[in-house]
C-alpha cells in the first residue's frame, strides 16, 4: 500500500478463501480488529490479490476454510496455483509478515489441509510467521468460535505489541461505529444522492451499480493486483437453464420432501461424477416487504441505487470491492431488488451481526441486551438464542423492533446470499438428452421442519426450489467437484457409502460406469458396490428401480440399510460390517476406491471406524496398522469423501 515504494504506516490485508461464507465472517471480523488498532485494513478473496502484492502490507492475515479433498476453496485456487509455480525462488516472499486461520471440519481425513498447505508453502517462500497459526473445528460442540474467540484476542494483544500505538492515540473503542467501504446511495438524473458521507462526495470518486468494482478494479497503480482474468476460476461456467422436472420422490405423508429435479441448457458442457450445481435462490416477497416496512425503507424501496466508495477512491492504493456482488447487467438496482435476490434476511444472525444493529437500537434494554450477544462469556446463550432454534434475522429484527439501521448500510449489515451447492445425480448417458442438450438430474430434500420453539424453519434454497414450476429458466453456476472420479479407474472396484441424498453423486458415478462398461468392450468393468441408508424402503429408497434393471446388465450390488423398518436401528456402518469379506477382498486385495458421501459429522467417523474394523478383522491386522492402511489409501485417493 505505498506511492513511493515504502510501507505506509500500520496497514494489513486479511484475505480469505470460503465455499459457504464462514471463511468471510471471520475475515471481516479479524478486519474490524484490525481498524479498531488503526490499521489501513483491506479485506479481499485470495484471488484479488498476486502473491507478490502481499508484500505491500505490514502484515497479512489469512483465513481458509477446507474443500473437497483437503482443496483450497474456489476464490483461492488461482492464487494457490501461482504459489506452486516452481520457478518461484525460496525468497519470493520474504517481505510479508503473516499469520494464517483454518476452518475445517474433523469428521473429514484432511482436516484443515488447505490452512496448513497454505502456511506452510508461504513459509517456504520466505514470509514471515508473526504469530501462530489458528484452527477451528465445526464439529466442536461449540461452533468454530470456540478457537477463534481466543485466537482472536491473541492476535489483537501481540499485534498492539509487535505494532505500538502512537503516543497519545488509543485503540477505537467497540462502541464506536466503524465506517464502512461502501454505503448506498440514491441515482439521480445527474448525480448521486447525499445521503454519503463528506469524504465520498467529490467528482472524481466512482459509483458502482453492484458490478463489484470501482474503476473496474481494485486501485493499486499497477502494483500486484490480480485482473479478472487471472481470477476466474476455469473450474466454474455460468449456465442458463431450463427446469424440466420437479418431482416428488417421497409420500405426500412422509416427514421430508425429497425432489428430482431435471434442468437442461442447450450449451454443450461436460461434467463428471462429484461435480455441483449452485443454485441461486431468492428471498420471498413477503419477507422482503417486511423487513422494508420494520426498517422503514418502503420510500426508498424503489429507487434507483448504487453503491458508493466512503474515501476517495483515487487517493488510496488499494480499494476493495464491494463485498455484495450484482449482476453486471442490472443496471437498475434497487433496495427491493438488492433485498430479494442478493441479501440473507434469512441467516442465522453471527455475533458481529449483533454488534453492528446494537449501534442502531434505539431502545437501552435492546441495546444491551443485543452488547451481551456480542460478549464470548455469554456464547451459550447466543447458541440458545440463535443456532439452537434456527433464528433468523428477520425474526430478531421483529423482536428488537427498535433497531432501525440507516438503508445506506443495509449491504453492511446483511449477509450476502449465496448460492447453495448441490451435488450432481446425472452421470453417463443422462448427462444429455435426445435433443442434444446437457442434462443436470439433482436429488434435493427440501428443509422444513419445526425447532424447539415450535417455530416452522424452511431453507431459503429449498423452498426457492420446491415451488419452481418445468419450463422456469434461471442461472445456475457448474463447478468441479473434489472426487476427481477418472475414466482409468473403470477396471477398479469401487465401494460407495451414500445414505439420504449423499446417493446423488453415487448415481451419477453409477450412470457413468454403466456408460464406460457400454463403450470400453475391451476391458472387463471393475466390480461397483453401494452402501445406500435411509429410513424406510417404501418411503426414501430412491432409483430403487433403476438399480433393479441395471444390476442385469453391469457387475452391480445395492446393499441397504432401512433404519426404521425394525425394532433395532441399522445404518450403512453396520451394513459395511455385515459385508466385510467383500469390503475387504474389493478394497485391500483388489486395490478398490471407497467414496463417503452425504450428511457430516457421525456419519463419516463411523464408516471409518467400520472400515478400520473390517481391515483389522479380515486382514489380521493391528488397530495401528488398520488405521496406517487407511491412511495410505487416503493418500493414495482411494479413500475421498465429500460431505455438508
Amino acid at each position: 500500500m505505498t506511492v513511493d515504494g515504502h510501507k505506509r504506516v500500520r496497514t494489513a490485508a486479511v484475505v480469505y478463501g470460503s465455499e459457504t461464507g464462514n471463511a468471510l465472517e471471520y475475515a471481516e471480523e479479524a478486519g474490524r480488529i484490525l481498524e479498531r488498532l488503526h490499521f489501513h485494513t483491506i479485506v479481499q478473496p485470495l484471488d484479488a490479490l498476486r502473491p507478490t502484492a502481499l508484500s505491500l502490507f505490514n502484515f497479512v492475515i489469512a483465513i481458509v476454510s477446507t474443500t473437497g479433498q483437503g482443496d483450497l476453496p474456489t476464490n483461492a485456487r488461482s492464487f494457490w496455483k501461482k504459489l506452486l509455480r516452481k520457478k518461484l525462488p525460496p525468497d519470493h516472499l520474504q517481505d510479508v509478515s503473516f499469520t494464517t486461520f483454518g476452518l475445517g471440519d474433523s469428521s473429514y481425513p484432511q482436516f484443515n489441509w488447505a490452512a496448513r498447505k497454505l502456511h506452510k508453502r508461504l513459509l517456504q517462500l520466505g514470509a514471515q510467521e508473526i504469530h501462530p497459526r489458528g484452527e477451528a473445528d465445526e464439529q466442536h460442540e461449540e461452533g468454530s468460535g470456540a478457537s477463534w474467540d481466543p485466537w482472536a484476542a491473541s492476535l489483537r494483544q501481540q499485534t498492539l505489541i509487535r505494532y505500538p500505538l502512537e503516543d497519545g492515540r488509543n485503540p477505537i473503542p467497540g462502541d464506536i461505529l466503524l465506517q464502512p467501504k461502501w454505503i448506498l446511495s440514491c441515482v439521480t438524473k445527474n448525480s448521486v444522492t447525499d445521503t454519503a458521507p463528506t469524504s465520498a462526495k467529490n467528482d472524481q470518486s466512482p459509483t458502482v451499480n453492484g458490478v463489484g468494482s470501482a474503476n473496474g478494479d481494485l486501485r493499486d497503480h499497477g502494483k500486484g493486483l490480480a485482473s479478472v482474468a487471472d481470477a476466474s476460476d476455469t473450474n466454474c461456467h455460468s449456465l442458463l437453464v431450463q427446469l424440466k422436472e420437479n418431482r416428488r420422490l417421497t409420500p405426500l405423508d412422509h416427514w421430508q420432501d425429497v425432489r428430482h429435479l431435471c434442468f437442461s441448457c442447450a450449451s454443450q458442457v461436460e461434467y463428471s461424477p462429484g461435480d455441483v450445481l449452485t443454485v441461486m435462490p431468492e428471498n420471498s416477497s413477503n419477507d422482503v416487504d417486511q423487513i422494508l416496512e420494520l426498517m422503514d425503507w418502503s420510500e426508498q424501496a424503489d429507487q434507483t441505487i448504487c453503491f458508493e466508495p466512503t474515501s476517495n477512491v483515487l487517493e488510496t492504493d488499494f480499494y476493495p470491492r464491494p463485498l455484495v456482488t450484482v449482476n453486471q447487467q442490472c443496471t437498475q438496482l434497487t433496495l427491493r431488488k438488492l433485498l430479494k435476490y442478493h441479501l440473507d434476511i434469512r441467516a442465522v444472525p453471527r455475533r458481529s451481526f449483533f454488534a453492528m444493529v446494537a449501534h442502531f437500537a434505539d431502545d437501552t434494554m435492546h441495546k444491551e441486551r443485543l452488547l451481551e450477544f456480542t460478549d464470548p462469556q455469554y456464547i451459550d446463550e447466543l447458541y440458545d438464542y440463535t443456532t439452537r432454534p434456527r433464528r433468523s434475522i428477520l425474526e430478531v429484527l421483529q423482536e428488537f423492533h427498535s433497531i432501525k439501521v440507516p438503508w445506506s448500510w443495509a449491504a453492511n449489515v446483511l449477509p450476502e446470499l449465496r448460492g447453495r451447492q448441490f451435488s450432481i445425480a446425472s452421470g453417463g448417458s443422462r448427462k444429455h438428452t435426445p435433443e442434444g442438450r446437457t442434462n443436470f438430474e439433482l436429488l434435493v430434500a427440501i428443509v422444513k421442519y419445526k425447532t424447539v420453539i415450535k417455530t416452522i424453519r424452511e431453507g431459503v434454497c429449498t423452498r426457492f426450489l420446491a415451488g419452481l414450476p418445468a419450463g422456469t429458466c434461471m442461472k445456475v453456476m457448474l463447478q468441479k467437484g473434489g472426487l476427481n472420479i477418472q475414466k482409468g479407474e473403470a477396471t477398479k472396484p469401487v465401494v460407495m457409502v451414500g445414505p439420504g441424498t449423499g446417493l446423488a453423486p453415487m448415481r451419477s458415478l453409477i450412470w457413468e460406469r454403466y456408460q464406460w462398461h457400454l463403450t470400453m468392450s475391451s476391458i472387463d468393468l471393475g466390480e461397483t458396490v453401494l452402501f445406500y441408508g435411509c429410513r424406510n424402503k417404501e418411503a426414501d429408497f430412491f432409483y430403487n428401480e433403476e438399480w433393479k434393471a441395471l444390476k442385469e446388465t453391469m457387475p452391480l450390488k445395492v446393499y441397504t440399510a432401512f433404519s426404521r423398518d425394525q425394532k433395532a436401528k441399522s445404518y450403512v456402518q453396520d451394513v459395511l460390517v455385515q459385508q466385510a469379506e467383500l469390503v475387504y477382498d474389493l478394497l485391500h486385495s483388489q486395490c478398490g476406491t471407497v467414496y463417503v458421501c452425504g450428511s457430516s459429522g457421525k456419519m463419516p467417523k463411523a464408516v471409518r471406524i467400520a472400515l478400520v474394523n473390517i481391515f483389522q478383522s479380515k486382514g489380521k491386522m493391528e488397530e495401528s496398522v488398520a488405521e496406517d492402511y487407511l491412511q495410505t489409501m487416503e493418500k493414495q485417493g482411494r479413500y475421498k469423501q465429500e460431505t455438508w
